[in-house]
């Protein structure tokens, strides 16, 4: 399978910064804004860093990078967005994000449960259960919050009942989204539908969301071994045909290998490789329990792998036994990063994701050690190229779309300032974001989020997840007794 705009170098439309002290953009042309005064984190190819820059935004695209006096000669009267001794970074990108049901349960499942007790007993019957006015709802608390953590970019990776709705629900908070649709052929689960079906269904989003827009559309698996052959196979041809992308879940624990072997009398990545489903458009989820072969094939073929430490961590996994994705980077493999749901990853935030993953790895003592700037590529450049954005984000380069962070220094998390790679990475300072931009749109200012009324979302939140809750059948088990305060009354008078 060939890639839709998944160059090995980031930055495959857009040229690195020139700055030799003159602005890069043509002069007395119109720009939209200009974010001055800042730390440019470019993670273009050459990986500079412009100090005192300006970015100029046009048409939603970065029109040029450069001295910030030598722009503002080049941009008269253009509006500006101060950035004075901020650090500007790319838009952050989350590889595997689901954006559904979890958002309405948040901090409910139990953390003492196995990973196939939380997916089978709580989110399945949960997702049985979902509307449409859930699943968008639930998709614009999860962009909102992503957004006001840095993440400008998020693929749903396929559980999604109502993906128009997602779509909506993602394009109301401003964010950048790739969505595909609840795809198994399982018979008798939850939203499963015979191969042919299933794929039809997957067609008709793909076409629905076509690309131009903020939110695209994707061909997504459930994966694991709820999917036939057929399904799979299908589903590569289908993304080939359609000129995108395609995710589905793989071993994030050992049940996929032993499913594996019943089945198909080889392990699950072997399996894929037999089917020629492999290959630069496809972004699997997880991929932890490789062996030798496994990883020899996600490299020879170019397949991507998302990596969220975060749940493999929490859902107890296996990732320190058995995760190989730093030595899939030193291999030259794609690997980009995310934050899986909100009872595993538990919230949106990249840069956590990012400090999890180095930190995991260093632990190993391997060498040589994944390094805070490579860790900080999986989240912004290999991110964008994993999710087919390589050509558009990831990188803030003259051409790109204009999906801006600018992280407050003020806060003690800055000071003083260290080497840039390992102050985001280790110091994972996403509670200091302060402005967001999409496409040169500002989404977030002064750390508040402009698209959507987060008061209003919470109190809709509140009734949504109680309402699902009932239909589930569900009740939430609670570790601690909450009392009324007139019965706790101790100290003076009690």
């Amino acid at each position: 399978m060939t890639a839709p705009g998944t160059g090995r170098a980031a930055g495959a439309r857009g040229r690195a910064a020139e700055v030799p002290g003159d602005a890069t953009g043509p002069r007395g042309r119109a720009a939209d804004l200009l974010v001055a005064g800042g730390e440019v984190v470019t993670m273009s190819p050459g990986r500079e860093v412009v100090t005192g820059a300006a970015v100029a935004v046009a048409g939603g695209r970065i029109a040029a990078i450069g001295p910030a006096g030598a722009l503002r000669s080049a941009f008269p009267g253009t509006p500006e967005l101060d950035a004075s001794g901020c650090v500007v970074i790319p838009g952050l990108v989350n590889a595997h994000q689901h954006t559904t049901a979890d958002p309405l349960v948040r901090s409910m499942i139990p953390d003492d449960i196995d990973s196939q007790e939380s997916i089978f007993d709580w989110i399945v019957p949960l997702h049985g259960e979902v509307t449409g006015d859930d699943d968008e709802l639930s998709a614009t608390l999860t962009a909102a919050e992503s957004l006001l953590r840095g993440v400008t970019t998020i693929l749903e990776p396929g559980t999604v009942a109502h993906p128009l709705r997602v779509a909506a629900g993602l394009a109301a908070a401003g964010i950048r989204g790739r969505v595909g649709r609840w795809g198994w052929d399982v018979p008798g689960a939850v939203h499963a539908l015979p191969a042919a079906e299933c794929l039809a269904m997957q067609e008709e989003t793909v076409r629905a969301l076509p690309p131009g827009g903020p939110v695209t559309g994707w061909v997504t698996l459930v994966g694991h071994d709820l999917a036939s052959d057929e399904l799979f196979t299908g589903a590569a041809e289908l993304a080939e045909r359609l000129g995108t992308g395609l995710t589905w879940h793989i071993s994030p624990g050992r049940a996929d290998v032993t499913a594996y072997a019943r089945r198909a009398g080889t392990r699950p990545v072997l399996h894929f490789a037999r089917l020629g489903v492999l290959g630069p458009r496809l972004l699997l989820g997880h991929a932890v329990w490789l062996d030798d072969a496994e990883l020899d094939a996600v490299v020879a073929t170019g397949t991507a792998v998302a990596s969220c430490p975060g749940a493999y961590l929490r859902l107890g996994q296996g990732y320190t036994a058995a995760g190989r994705h730093a030595e899939l980077v030193r291999r030259g493999g794609r690997l980009a990063l995310g934050c899986d749901s909100h009872n595993a990853g538990d919230a949106p935030d990249l840069l956590r994701a990012a400090w999890l993953l180095a930190a995991l790895e260093r632990d190993r003592d391997a060498r040589p050690v994944l390094r805070a700037d490579q860790v900080f590529a999986l989240a912004t450049v290999d991110g964008a190229a994993a999710v087919g954005l390589g050509d558009l984000v990831g990188s803030i380069e003259v051409g790109k779309a204009a999906d801006l962070v600018v992280l407050d220094t003020r806060d003690p998390a800055w000071i003083p300032r260290g080497d840039l790679a390992t102050q985001l990475v280790w110091g994972a300072p996403s509670h200091t974001v302060r402005d967001v931009l999409v496409d040169g749109r500002v989404v977030v200012r002064d750390g508040r989020i402009t698209t959507v009324d987060v008061g209003t979302l919470a109190g809709e939140a509140a009734d949504r997840s109680a309402a699902l809750l009932r239909r589930a059948g569900i009740d939430v088990p609670h570790r601690w007794r909450a009392l009324p305060g007139e019965e706790h009354i101790r100290g003076a008078g009690g």
